[in-house]
């Protein structure tokens, strides 16, 4: 049985060629991206063909223009489903430039719903992360928790963008739509073919990371050894990137099967085990023999000290669990970084 077609935003960037990867293998219906390529490069495309023997139609519109969004909704019809990963996510760039921030993310969610209930789209897959959260005093953190104060104005995005979804669904009683609340992706393909490849310098730890141990970056910094954890470094809930991909189908999954709790449902993505950054560049150093030139210094901006994920909701709507542990986000991460090294100097 076909379950029609899924449309793919952001789908040239790191979680989103990957769930593309993974959809190419688990769904049946076709997969088409939408992406314009502000923080990827179209070689994404031959990536995930030379690793499933499928080439992706892609859409190089900007989400933010509502004609473009039209006329590629109405190419494409009938659309079974959306998954939404169109949006920026660097915490230091939202901090030094917000306005990008709460253009891009806000107007591209707002015009892909409108489009949605104008072509009868029923589900929806909204990516969003765990910085909706904010600063937090009880851990593990479940779907429950009060949202605190976003620290940054990418987990304001993320807020608001949830607070849009569920008025949407609201609105249009045909959607079914879920957010996932992301800890933090890593890693890379298991193939070493594909990871995270953005066009500006990556600010999450395990890329920063490749890249120092590399060469490429002559060393890496640790943002704060002085908040209220084990060793004084920011503590993390990583989650590698595949199993994230996993998630987005059963999530989409979900919407069809008619069970859902609530029509907009909010779920968690994490393994449920917080690692510290100095933890993580040990983890890093153990698995690959090959150390990392680090310097230790201040905290960054919008950074929260620890979070970690209550997997519980996930286990029992989704029947997901994160596979992949450290170790193996570290040594795909490490392959991909080394292909990218001899691919391209």
């Amino acid at each position: 049985m076909d379950n029609g077609k899924v449309l793919v935003t952001g789908g040239a960037g790191y979680i989103g060629s990957h769930t593309i990867i993974e959809l190419l293998a688990a769904w049946k219906g076709e997969v088409v991206s939408l992406d314009h390529f502000g923080n990827a490069d179209p070689s994404v495309f031959d990536r995930i063909e030379t690793i499933t023997g499928h080439r992706v139609r892609n859409h190089a519109v900007d989400l933010c223009v509502m004609d473009a969004v039209e006329r590629v909704f109405a190419a494409e019809g009938p659309i079974a489903g959306v998954i939404h990963f169109a949006a920026y996510k660097s915490v230091p760039e939202s901090v030094a430039d917000p306005h990008k921030y709460y253009h891009n993310n806000i107007a591209s969610l707002l015009n892909v719903l409108k489009a949605c209930t104008a072509h009868g789209v029923q589900r929806f897959i909204f990516s969003s992360s765990c910085s909706v959260y904010g600063n937090i005093a009880s851990l593990p953190v479940s779907e429950g928790t009060p949202l605190g104060h976003a620290e940054s104005p990418y987990a304001y995005t993320k807020q608001i963008g949830e607070r849009i979804v569920a008025d949407h669904v609201r609105i249009d009683p045909r959607m079914n739509a879920i957010s996932l609340r992301y800890f933090n992706p890593a890693g890379a393909h298991s193939s070493g073919l594909n990871g995270e490849d953005p066009k500006n310098a990556p600010s999450s730890l395990v890329p920063v990371v490749t890249l120092a141990a590399s060469g490429r970056l002559p060393r890496m910094y640790v943002h704060g050894t002085d908040y209220d954890t084990r060793d004084g470094s920011c503590i993390r809930d990583y989650v590698h990137v595949s199993d994230i991909a996993d998630a987005h189908i059963a999530a989409l999954h979900r919407t069809m099967g008619g069970a859902m709790e609530d029509r907009h449902e909010i779920i968690n993505l994490g393994t449920g085990d917080g690692v510290s950054v100095l933890e993580a560049i040990t983890a890093f150093e153990q698995v690959t023999g090959v150390k990392v030139n680090h310097v230790l210094g201040p905290r960054r901006a919008g950074d929260v000290g620890a979070i970690w994920s209550d997997t519980t909701k996930s286990e029992r709507l989704l029947g997901w669990k994160a596979k992949r542990d450290l170790s193996e986000m570290m040594r795909s991460a490490w392959a991909w970084e080394q292909h990218c090294k001899a691919s391209r100097g």
